[in-house]
């Protein structure tokens, strides 16, 4: 049976025997020692997106350390609330960073530990996700929004429908329509100046 470690786009944990693009954590141990998930959804405000493989490390997953999640893609992690990570990923968490600081008119880029105290506080409502109405044509392409239940990423001209395997559909994109925006907003400002998600190759419908 698989474990309960993929993460979706409202960023809820669930399994599935599908694999994803990337790994990554919430600051800690969520799982008891049956490997089954506990109560807890998060330790800290260090919620990150790692690559599968670094350095050759090699881990048992849920074993006696910090609870590993898996995301399909990389916006499916962003707009769970999951920033790149400064040790594996370093070169792209220093894009996100640069685009942060543009993004908000900085003078330097932000800490890792200024974005996360931000992020968290736009990613929950309580123990649930928090979402925000927004205005669709003013969303980046890598954005999620959410619709009867069912999570679309923005791309270009349509939205595609999340799966745990892939983007399974490309509707037409609902221009004028106000939607319910999944991604944190200073995430959607990220990706609004620039910086550039990696994608599930399905998402090339």
């Amino acid at each position: 049976m698989p474990l309960p470690n993929r993460v979706d786009p409202f960023g809820e944990l669930f399994a599935d025997a599908s694999r994803g693009l990337f790994i990554g954590n919430r600051g800690g141990r969520l799982h008891r020692h049956d490997r089954t998930l506990g109560s807890r959804r998060w330790v800290t405000l260090q919620w990150i997106c790692c690559q599968l493989a670094f350095k050759d490390r090699h881990r048992k997953v849920w074993g006696a350390g910090y609870t590993e999640l898996f995301f399909l893609d990389e916006p499916t992690a962003l707009s769970a609330g999951h920033r790149p990570c400064f040790e594996c990923r370093r070169r792209d968490a220093l894009v996100f960073a640069a685009a942060w600081k543009h993004a908000f008119g900085l003078s330097a880029p932000p800490r890792a530990s200024d974005m996360d105290r931000i992020l968290h506080a736009e990613r929950l409502d309580g123990r649930s996700k928090r979402s925000r109405r927004m205005p669709i044509d003013d969303l980046p392409d890598g954005t999620f929004i959410a619709r009867d239940d069912l999570a679309f990423a923005v791309s270009g001209g349509a939205v595609l429908r999340w799966t745990p395997s892939g983007y399974a559909a490309a509707l037409p994109r609902p221009r004028g329509a106000v939607v319910n925006v999944l991604t944190p907003p200073a995430i959607v400002r990220v990706l609004a100046v620039g910086y550039a998600p990696q994608w599930h190759p399905s998402a090339r419908l």
